[in-house]
Formats: structure tokens, sequence, C-alpha cells
């Protein structure tokens, strides 16, 4: 909801005027991949910028897939539920999963692509390609480097890549009960992204590929989908200080504590929490007869209806979020009962 961390914003202002060859192969958008591949421990790495979350997966599951393939991903993925059909649109087929708060399990993929291959008219079906998750889930939730380990042990035995989206990486490398690193991720996954426009700044994401030959010719895709920024220098500034003295690994740190005060708030309450989310998002169970009571002095987002009578709310800290704004909203939802009762 709020703009940019300042010292992107400064370093904008810095190098304004400053001319730059366009495309994303000016001297930021270099130093910005250096940078990366540094914190990733993978100085091989090819990585490209893009403007959003969507635009990344669209044009990155398009580039993994032949035309007769699917990619499985959690039933409540973001590209099965909030892409508006974007990897459809591109000619592939999400194959829902099950999953656990958002987590796909290995035995679930593994049975999914046991399914396929056993099955008499596989033929005339649509092929599991890849398979896409999210660090942390649409859940809030994380998977465990165990997790992760066991899901690409399963995807390179059937010789599928791994993809995971990054959009909310920053708030998963700030919570305490994180065992993933960057550099774990460059070593499981054939490509994943690293979230900007969710973690500091004003727009950007940046995929990166472990083994560059996996995608070789992935910025003539981009060309092709519309995804290639004439000004990449926009793009490569932001990570560039994003990734500058740790400050990306450092930054999701009071989103993710703010979180954990406004979960003891509403449990105080009276409110039902809806799963136990160690990152940045927070989900509770409503009656509907008083989300317009809630509505007057917080903004929240629905995500789903629970019953026919209550629906599960979610509230977001960021790395903007103030500490005044939280102790004001702790404070409401702790007497909030009691103020309907009255």
């Amino acid at each position: 909801m709020e703009g940019a961390h300042q010292n992107i914003l400064q370093r904008l202002a810095e190098v304004n005027m400053l001319p730059a060859a366009g495309y994303g192969s000016d001297d930021c958008c270099a130093a910005a991949r250096e940078k990366i591949r540094s914190a990733c421990s993978c100085p091989q790495a090819a990585v490209h910028f893009l403007v959003g979350g969507t635009q990344a997966n669209a044009v990155v599951i398009a580039a993994l897939l032949h035309s007769y393939q699917g990619v499985l991903s959690a039933a409540s993925g973001h590209i099965a539920v909030h892409e508006a059909g974007a990897i459809e649109l591109g000619g592939h087929k999400v194959l829902a999963l099950a999953h656990d708060f958002g987590k796909v399990r290995a035995e679930t993929v593994a049975a999914a692509l046991h399914k396929y291959a056993a099955d008499a008219n596989h033929e005339h079906m649509v092929m599991p390609g890849m398979l896409y998750i999210s660090q942390p889930t649409e859940y809030g939730t994380l998977y465990s480097l165990a997790e992760l380990e066991a899901l690409a042990r399963v995807c390179r035995a059937h010789k599928i890549p791994m993809y995971v989206d990054g959009a909310r990486l920053a708030y998963a490398l700030a919570s305490a009960d994180n065992d993933v690193s960057l550099a774990d991720l460059a070593r499981l996954a054939d490509v994943f992204y690293i979230g900007g426009t969710k973690c500091g700044a004003l727009l950007g994401e940046a995929v990166v590929m472990p083994q560059p030959g996996v995608l070789p010719h992935f910025f003539t895709v981009m060309k092709q989908h519309g995804a290639l920024l004439a000004k990449g220098r926009l793009l490569g500034i932001q990570f560039e200080v994003l990734f500058a003295d740790g400050l990306y690994q450092r930054i999701g740190a009071d989103a993710v504590k703010y979180a954990a005060q406004i979960r003891a708030a509403l449990a105080e309450g009276g409110f039902q929490l809806y799963g136990a989310a160690p990152t940045n998002q927070v989900f509770f169970i409503m009656e509907n007869v008083t989300l317009a009571r809630l509505a007057e002095r917080v903004e929240f987002s629905f995500w789903e209806n629970y019953d026919e009578a209550r629906s599960i709310i979610r509230l977001a800290t960021s790395w903007a979020t103030r500490g005044e704004d939280v102790q004001a909203l702790c404070a409401l939802v702790r007497g909030f009962y009691q103020g309907v009762a009255r």
C-alpha cells in the first residue's frame, strides 16, 4: 500500500539524469545481478528483472512448458486463484493439488505424476510439466528446508522443473521459523523469483535461474510477452539497493514481529485464528454480521467463506508498517466484541 523504501527513492533521484543503456543492459542492473548472485551463493546464475509477480509467473511458466503440458500447483496457489486465468491465457492448464494451508507435500506431487503416467489414456491428457510453489505460501506458511529438498527430489526424479514464487520472500527470510536461505533456493529450485513489489520496491521482481541453460533464450521470451522494460535500470536500481548491506534479508523483520502481535491481540479479543502463519499474513474467522462494524475502523481483505455464517479475513503487515498503527489495531481488536455487545 505504501511506495518504496527511502533508500530506493534516494538512489533513484541520484541517478535520475544519468544516461543509461536500455533493456536491463545498464550498469545498475549489472551491479544488482552481481549482488543477487552473491546473496544466493550462485555466481553463474542468470538474473532477469520483470515488473510484477503475475507477469513473472506467466512468462516463466510459458517459457518452461511445452504446449501440451500443465503446471502442478496447490489449489490455493496464486496462479490457481488470484491471477485471473493468466496461466490459462498463455495456453497452459493449472493442475490443482491438495494442500495443507498452502503447502503441497512431496508425496502428493509424486502421486499426481504417477497417476498420470499410469493412466492408459494419458496421451489424451494434459501432462504435468513442472511444479509451482510459493515461499511463503498464500496462507503465509513456510516450507522447511527438508520439505523443499523432498519436493526437489521428486521433481528431479521425474525430470520436471520446480519453480518458486517469492513475491513475499523477504518475509520468509525474516521469520524466526525459517530455515531456508537464498542459497538453498538456488540449490533446489530450477527457477525462482525474489519479490520486490511487496518487499520495499516501487515495483519489480528478480527472476533467478541458477543454471542459465534451463531457459537459454529467456530475454527473447520476455520480449514476446511484453515483459521487457525499456528503462530496465528502474528495476535494477531498486534491487541494487535492496541487496546492499543485507537490506532485503532484514526488511521484513518488523512486518513479521507486528503480525505476531496482531495475532496475539486477535486471540485475546475473542477472534478465532485460521492457521498459524509465522510470516506477515494474519488470517482469522469472523461472523458475517459483524464484518461491517470492523470495516468502519480497519482495512482488511476478505479471503474466503468459512461457512454460511462466517468468513476468513486477512490482515497483512509490510516493511512499511508502523508500530503506532499496530498498537491502535491491537487495542481495537482486544475490545471489539465488547464493543459489539454494547
